[in-house]
């Protein structure tokens, strides 16, 4: 057998350690699907406490992004640089910081700065989580290890979004980021007991002790130890930004980021906008928070079925597939009717759809970048896409606020996925060989 512990994980069945580290990463992601939408499930109640016009709100609703823009690529490459394991607890305490603060947010400009903060902790995550998630996995699992990670922020959102519904029948806003913020702290111990390093970053970044550590974490994986690391890659440049640039990654960093860039415009008008715009047509803001869970509920579906699918049909055809189809739900819910179960049914395909989308993009991201620049480029791709979504509930709430309806917005907002679509469609995808 190899003495390369990579090879190793690549080429063994997956262990029970194996699969709840990536069981913990899929929490991760739920947490962080939670919290994202924390601020479309109290938007409804901040709107009317603080009697707010639906352009600020857009506003306030794209601040996090913005944080997550910039978490993404400064903490993705943190990532690479320190590692995966210290970059998601650090960002961790900045998640439960921010939400904790948002509950004392007394206007405005102060409610922004907190979710800004929750917004950089959540962009260091899922930089991390992506490559946690590839490098724990074997070969033949590895796709669908990715997607079933990626799933965990519509699940979160089911999770977080029904206990979310109960708490604005009894409480206001702001319980909802006091629950947020206790589950962000909580995961901080089981992030420490279950989730070391990954061992192909320490076979690449090469830290002190890594070869105990190394054949530590192969201990709990069930396999023998290996007496040496392998040896590094002569001339292996160092990790930088720059890397995803170089001649035989440029147009994948370039590929990837602008598709998920299209595509997250239209995910986020969405989910950021489904509160507000079910409260405005007469029901409840429980009952939009009920609309949202539902819409996630056919994301986790969507997400899940596309990571299956993947192992047989390959993941970007089916990627391709499901964007195009974002588009046209998303134009279907701009012209809903004012039923409640009519809504619920369309937001949940509309969430199987553009979900499976993001799942897809995740896969790929993870497919594309090797081990040294893989948590970089996913933190580049999701910080300049999440930079680029933050703009979907700005341009949103200003093309409201100017009279467009329902329809021509969700039009408009909506012709994101089928031009990431393309752009997939003329992008070759390179060859790896698992690393």
């Amino acid at each position: 057998m190899s003495q390369d512990p990579r090879e190793i994980i690549l080429k063994s069945p997956m262990s029970r350690f194996q699969t709840l580290a990536v069981a913990i990463t899929i929490g991760l992601n739920a947490l962080d699907g939670f919290d994202v939408l924390a601020i479309s499930f109290a938007s409804p109640g901040i709107a009317s406490e603080w009697g707010i016009d639906r352009a600020a709100l857009g506003i306030v609703l794209s601040m996090e992004l913005i944080g997550m823009a910039v978490g993404s690529v400064l903490l993705g490459g943190l990532a690479d640089k320190i590692g995966r394991r210290p970059t998601i607890l650090g960002c961790l305490v900045l998640m439960a910081t921010g939400m904790f603060f948002t509950t004392t947010a007394q206007n405005i400009a102060m409610l922004s700065a907190f979710r800004l903060m929750t917004g950089l902790g959540i962009g260091g995550v899922l930089a991390s989580i992506n490559a946690m998630a590839a490098e724990y996995s074997n070969a033949k699992r590895r796709d669908l290890a990715v997607s079933l990670m990626s799933i965990g922020y519509p699940v979160g959102a089911v999770i977080g979004g029904s206990i979310a519904a109960v708490l604005l029948r009894y409480f206001d806003w702001r319980a909802v980021f006091m629950f947020g913020g206790a589950v962000s702290a909580l995961f901080i111990p089981l992030v420490l007991w279950r989730l070391p390093e990954s061992i192909a970053f320490l076979c690449q970044k090469r830290p002190p002790n890594a070869l105990n550590r190394v054949n530590a974490t192969l201990a709990r994986m069930g396999h023998g130890p290996v007496p040496a690391l392998p040896d590094a890659p002569a001339g292996t440049p160092r990790r930088s930004i720059v890397q995803i640039f170089s001649p035989a990654l440029v147009m994948t960093t370039v590929a990837i980021t602008a598709a998920y860039f299209l595509h997250v415009t239209t995910f986020y008008f969405i989910l950021k906008w489904i509160p507000k715009i079910v409260v405005d047509m007469g029901f409840t803001p429980s009952s939009a928070a009920s609309v949202l869970v539902w819409t996630n509920v056919g994301g986790a579906t969507g997400g899940t079925l596309l990571g299956l699918a993947a192992q047989r049909f390959g993941v970007k055809p089916l990627t391709i597939l499901v964007l195009i189809l974002s588009t046209l739900m998303v134009m279907i819910f701009g012209r809903a009717s004012g039923d409640l179960t009519h809504l619920i049914m369309i937001c949940a395909a509309a969430g199987f759809c553009t979900n499976a989308g993001i799942v897809g993009l995740y896969a790929i991201v993870a497919k594309a970048f090797p081990t040294q620049v893989r948590a970089t480029g996913t933190g580049f791709v999701v910080g300049v896409g999440r930079g680029g979504s933050a703009l979907a509930p700005i341009i949103a709430g200003f093309l409201f606020q100017g009279g467009f309806g329902l329809a021509t917005v969700a039009t408009i907002l909506g012709m994101g996925s089928v031009l990431a679509a393309a752009i997939l469609f003329i992008w070759k995808m390179p060859a790896r060989s698992g690393d």
